[in-house]
């Protein structure tokens, strides 16, 4: 992973934002020393996006299982069956 100052993404953010599309590797911002944000491209960012929301469902499902909020099969066929008739 890079990383670069705020200063020089001010300056030069067109040549850092051809190198992330380019490459797909985030860049680390820092602001005095620190670490400010990471940069990323847009299909790394969809991707991650799309990765997390199926991992959150994943994560109600377990919870809802645990909790014993499930359906028999014949029941979801029956909610199922409203929707779709």
């Amino acid at each position: 992973m890079k990383t670069t100052l705020v200063t020089t993404l001010k300056r030069q953010a067109t040549r850092i934002l051809g190198e992330l599309a380019a490459d797909h590797d985030p860049i680390l911002i820092t602001e005095h020393g620190r670490p400010a944000a990471y940069l990323v491209d847009v299909e790394s960012f969809e991707f991650q996006r799309d990765r997390l929301l199926i991992l959150e469902g994943i994560a109600r499902g377990e919870r809802a299982i645990e909790e014993g909020r499930v359906l028999s099969e014949d029941q979801a066929k029956a909610r199922m069956g409203r929707w779709l008739s």
